[in-house]
């Protein structure tokens, strides 16, 4: 019989953490969500419980709330793209690092799996994006989690009828089996991504870092 998991999830306003949400509530091993987000979701499930908090960098008056959970999926973030380097830094770097030192002190047997990105820098070197998200990575992998992985998905298909999914989506999707077939590994499925961090939760992986081609084979266990 399957061990049942207590999930939390971050960034679930967003597509990303929506569809890793819609996964989990819709996966059988998934005993219950706990997702965590600055504005209400609008989602009722008999699974999923909502903490809206305003405030990532003081988790004092919820803290102990994330107690008893087996895993995070950390799906929270922002673009680069017209943000400032300091605001880049302080939402993606601080923001993260901060919630899961919480987390850690509460649920320290949880996986900690970080939404990071295609072309992440682990060594950290230049002042771009790709530096802050392999900053970001490095460190996470030093706190005492039971297992912390970074996951590092390219093109992600959204999962069809969902709230967030960018509006941009409905001019590139065609693009996807094209991608997909001409080159796999930069091209994945939400539903996929959802699939690949229940996976890795319940049987771990012999990589920390987990690329496009992973999170595939990781869905398909």
């Amino acid at each position: 019989m399957s061990t049942l998991i207590k999930v939390i999830i971050t960034g679930s306003t967003g597509m990303v953490g929506e569809g890793v949400m819609h996964g989990c509530l819709n996966h059988p091993d998934v005993e219950s969500v706990l997702v965590i987000n600055r504005k209400p979701s609008g989602y009722n499930h008999p699974r999923l419980k909502e903490i809206v908090h305003h405030d990532f960098f003081n988790l004092s008056s919820i803290e102990n709330q994330l107690a008893g959970y087996n895993a995070c999926y950390f799906c929270l973030g922002i673009s680069s793209v017209g943000t400032s380097k300091a605001d880049y830094y302080k939402t993606t770097y601080e923001l993260t690092i901060n919630f899961a030192q919480t987390l850690v002190k509460q649920s320290p047997e949880a996986t900690f799996c970080y939404v990071s990105g295609a072309g992440t820098d682990s060594s950290e070197k230049g002042n771009g994006w790709a530096a802050v998200k392999g900053k970001t990575e490095n460190d996470l992998m030093k706190l005492p989690f039971k297992r912390v992985f970074a996951f590092r998905p390219g093109f992600i298909k959204p999962i069809k009828g969902l709230t967030h999914t960018h509006a941009f989506y409905k001019f590139i999707t065609w693009m996807f089996p094209i991608g997909r077939t001409i080159y796999p590994a930069g091209f994945c499925t939400l539903q996929e991504l959802a699939l690949a961090m229940v996976n890795v939760t319940k049987n771990g992986f012999n990589k920390k870092v987990v690329e496009g081609k992973d999170i595939i084979a990781l869905a398909n266990l």
